[in-house]
């Protein structure tokens, strides 16, 4: 049986805020929480997150640094910035990784001294700054590679990395291939589903076409020993289907992770 934490990412409840994602989570018997840091001011506030913590008595497992388009002027324009401010939330709250993306394209300066940024960082710190898998943007007849130095981690030189099921399936990539070619560098999943559309579809596991139930028992396999956060999409839910969603996630992962199902 592994002990890998499932955790509610936050950002599975959106457009709930973090408070709302603490209670669900304890409702439904995850074991910590995954914080994305947004507009919510909660999820800003190393004090604020720790008293939720407390509150509900479940631990932060990672931090999800501010993205681009969520929060394009949260914690300054500077996106070096909004790492730093991730990493020390991060340290302050006792969660082990931080989520971070790579740059867009038209982020050039960041994007050229990313690669070294990240080591530079991560020398400094014992929270695992885990860059994400992503994906290219995709329309019927053409692609575009959006971000910098790349959508794919495999090639780069980073020590840590979240693979998230969904942008793989986005991407056109088997979250099992993906992580054989990871290897040891896999340090935090993002689990969700995908069928394979031009759309980020983040899908309770098991909706889609993704070998998710086969990366899990992986996983476990290989001696891994980080979180699973479940991160899916619920904003178009009621807030009963949202808690039905969620808590079929959670059940999944702990089926295929060899864990107890409550």
């Amino acid at each position: 049986m592994s002990t890998n934490p499932v955790l509610l990412s936050t950002s599975s409840v959106y457009p709930e805020n973090c408070a709302y994602a603490f209670d669900l989570a304890e409702r439904l018997g995850y074991d910590g929480v995954e914080v994305m840091v947004w507009t919510d001011p909660l999820t800003q506030e190393a004090g604020a997150l720790q008293a939720l913590s407390q509150l509900h008595d479940l631990p932060i497992g990672a931090v999800h640094a501010p993205t681009l388009l969520l929060a394009q002027r949260l914690w300054g324009w500077e996106p070096w910035g909004k790492v730093d401010r991730s990493v020390r939330l991060a340290e302050e709250v006792g969660a082990g990784v931080v989520v971070i993306h790579p740059p867009f394209r038209w982020q050039r300066e960041y994007a050229e001294g990313f690669v070294d940024g990240i080591a530079q960082r991560q020398a400094e710190t014992q929270v695992r700054l885990a860059v994400e898998n992503m994906f290219p943007w995709r329309a019927a007849r053409s692609e575009m590679q959006a971000y910098r130095p790349h959508w794919d981690p495999v090639e780069q030189t980073y020590e840590h990395v979240t693979l998230d099921v969904s942008h793989a399936s986005t991407g056109a990539v088997d979250c099992v291939d993906l992580l054989h070619r990871l290897g040891d560098r896999v340090s935090h999943i993002h689990l969700g589903d995908g069928t394979g559309s031009f759309k980020d579809e983040h899908l309770v596991p098991g909706r889609g076409t993704q070998p998710v139930d086969k990366l899990l028992r992986e996983l476990v396999e290989r001696g891994y020993t980080g979180a699973v956060s479940v991160e899916v999409g619920t904003r178009k839910a009621d807030p009963w289907q949202r808690e039905a969603d969620l808590a079929e996630a959670l059940a999944f992962a702990r089926t295929h992770l060899g864990q107890t199902v409550s």
